[in-house]
C-alpha cells in the first residue's frame, strides 16, 4: 500500500475557474459508461489510486482503510493500491466533490473515490461516475449486494441514481445521542428519557443547573450537520426539496416550526452554540454531557470515556411530541471513475473487498460506522460478540430500520444550497433572528440555484 499526496495548489487554482463540462467524457454517467469489463489475468499487474477523505483523518480512520488496503492487497497480489486523502482546501469544508473535480480538470483524477451522498446527482451527471451496473454483469453485482451477509435493503439503493447503481454504498451512521451517564446521574437522572425533544429538555434543565452551562450540543444546527437536519426536518413533518426536487420547502411552515424549537432549548439555556469541531471534543472534555451527532465518532467517544473514567452511553435520535422520529444516514459511496477498463475491473475488486464481510468488521469496530452487512451482529457473525460487549450499537442498528436517505439538491451549485441552509439555521437557532423571515428567504434563494 502506497500513499499519494498531491502539492498542486498550482494547479488547483488554475483550474478553478473552469467549467467540468469543457473535459469531462460525455456529460451522463450512462452516457459514458463503459461496457462490461473483462476479469484480470492473474498476471497482468494494474495500479489504482483510492482517494478518501477517512485518509484526511488521523487515527482510528486512517489506520483501519490502511489496513483495509494491505489486506486487499495481499489478497489481489496483481493490484496496487495507492491512498490519497482528499486534496486541497474541500477536505476541511467537507466538501470531496471539489477534489476530485480538480483533479478530474487537471487529467489525473483518482480511479476509486469515497463521495458523500449529498453530491450523488452531480457525481453521476457531472463526475463522469462509471455505473456499477454498466461496468459488471447484474449476476456479479447482485453477488456483491447478496454473500453470506447480505446488505441491508434501505442501503443498498442509496447510491442508485437514474435507474442505474452508480456507486457501492460504503460508510455512513444515524444520528445517534451520545451522553455522559455519570454527569446525568450527578444531577438526579439515572434512568433518563430521550423518546422526546421535550423530555431531552427537561433532562437537560437539570444537568444545566447542575454543571452551570449549557449541557447539550446538537450537531445537525452547525455548519457541516445538514444530513441530520434532513431527519429532524422529516421528523417533524417537513423536507428540504420536494419529491420531484424541482422545490425548495426548507422554508415551509413545518420547517420553521423545526428550526423554532430549538431557538427555544437555546433561549433557555440548556443548547449551546458552538462549531461542529467544538461540538466534537465537548463531550469528551465534559464541556457538555449529551451530543446527538454521527456514530462514525463512536470509537473517538469510548476512547475518551476509558481515558477519562467516566460512562459512555447512547440513545436513538429522540422524536419530536406526538410523532415519529425519521432518522437519515451521513456517509459516503465508493465509484469507480477510471476511464481505464483494467483500472475499472480492479477498482470493483477494491471496491467489493472494501464492502465485505471482513471490511465491516473492521470499519465497525474500530470507527464506529454501521455494519451494513446487518447480519455480522447476529449469531454466528464476525460481529456478534463485539455487538453484545458494545450495547452502544444498538440505536444504530434499529435506526437502521427506519432510515430515510440524505438527500442531494439538483444542480451544479448543491453545496451552496447546503450553505444557505447551515447559515438560516444558525441565524435562527444561536443569533436571534426570526425564523420565519430567515428560512423562506434562503429558500427562495436556494430555489434560484437550483433552477
Amino acid at each position: 500500500m502506497r500513499i499519494r499526496r498531491l502539492v498542486a495548489a498550482g494547479a488547483m487554482a488554475a483550474v478553478a475557474g473552469l467549467t467540468l463540462a469543457s473535459c469531462s467524457s460525455g456529460g451522463d454517467a450512462t452516457e459514458s459508461a463503459a461496457a462490461i469489463v473483462p476479469e484480470l489475468q492473474n498476471d497482468q499487474q494494474v495500479e489504482i489510486v483510492f482517494e478518501s477523505y477517512n485518509l484526511t483523518q488521523a487515527g482510528l480512520w486512517t489506520d483501519t482503510v490502511n489496513q483495509l488496503i494491505d489486506e486487499f492487497e495481499e489478497s489481489h497480489p496483481n493490484i496496487t493500491v495507492t491512498g490519497q486523502p482528499t486534496q486541497g482546501n474541500g477536505a476541511a469544508s467537507g466538501n470531496y466533490v471539489s477534489s476530485v473535480q480538480t483533479q478530474l480538470l487537471a487529467g489525473d483524477p483518482p480511479d476509486v473515490a469515497q463521495l458523500t451522498f449529498d453530491a450523488l446527482e452531480f457525481t453521476a451527471t457531472q463526475l463522469g461516475a462509471k455505473p456499477l451496473s454498466d461496468i459488471v454483469s447484474a449476476e456479479e453485482l447482485e453477488e456483491a449486494f447478496e454473500g453470506e451477509h447480505p446488505m441491508h435493503p434501505n442501503a443498498r439503493v442509496l447510491a442508485d441514481w437514474d435507474g442505474k447503481t452508480v456507486g457501492m454504498p460504503y460508510v455512513f451512521s444515524t444520528p445517534v445521542l451520545y451522553y455522559n451517564a455519570d454527569a446525568l446521574a450527578a444531577a438526579g437522572v439515572t434512568d433518563p428519557d430521550f423518546s422526546t425533544w421535550d423530555s431531552v429538555e427537561q433532562i437537560a434543565e437539570k444537568v444545566s443547573a447542575q454543571t452551570g452551562k449549557p449541557s447539550l450540543d446538537v450537531s445537525c444546527l452547525a455548519v457541516g450537520g445538514n444530513w441530520c437536519m434532513q431527519g429532524l426536518f422529516k421528523s417533524n413533518g417537513a423536507q428540504v426539496i420536494s419529491d420531484d426536487r424541482a422545490t425548495i420547502e426548507f422554508g415551509s411552515d413545518a420547517a420553521v416550526d423545526t428550526v423554532e424549537r430549538f431557538a427555544e432549548m437555546y433561549d433557555a439555556g440548556v443548547l449551546r452554540s458552538a462549531d461542529s469541531a467544538a461540538m466534537q471534543e465537548g463531550l469528551a472534555k465534559g464541556d457538555t454531557q449529551m451530543l446527538l451527532i454521527t456514530s462514525a465518532l463512536q470509537g473517538m467517544f469510548m476512547q475518551a470515556a476509558e481515558a477519562g473514567g467516566w460512562t459512555l452511553d447512547a440513545a436513538p435520535m429522540p422524536a419530536f411530541e406526538g410523532q415519529e422520529a425519521v432518522p437519515t444516514n451521513s456517509g459516503s459511496a465508493l465509484f469507480v471513475l477510471s476511464e481505464d477498463p483494467a483500472k475499472q475491473r480492479a477498482g470493483w475488486e477494491f471496491i467489493k473487498f472494501m464492502t465485505s464481510d471482513r471490511a465491516y468488521e473492521l470499519i465497525s469496530s474500530k470507527i464506529g460506522y454501521l455494519p451494513l452487512r446487518t447480519g455480522l451482529t447476529e449469531k454466528g457473525g464476525a460481529l456478534f460478540d463485539w455487538a453484545q460487549a458494545n450495547p452502544l450499537i444498538q440505536p444504530n442498528l434499529d435506526q437502521l430500520d427506519r432510515l430515510q436517505p440524505w438527500v442531494s439538491y439538483p444542480g451544479d451549485s448543491f453545496m451552496q444550497v447546503d450553505t444557505l441552509l447551515a447559515e438560516a439555521i444558525e441565524n435562527a437557532v444561536f443569533y436571534g433572528k426570526p425564523a420565519e423571515e430567515t428560512m423562506t428567504e434562503a429558500a427562495d434563494r436556494a430555489q434560484d440555484l437550483i433552477e
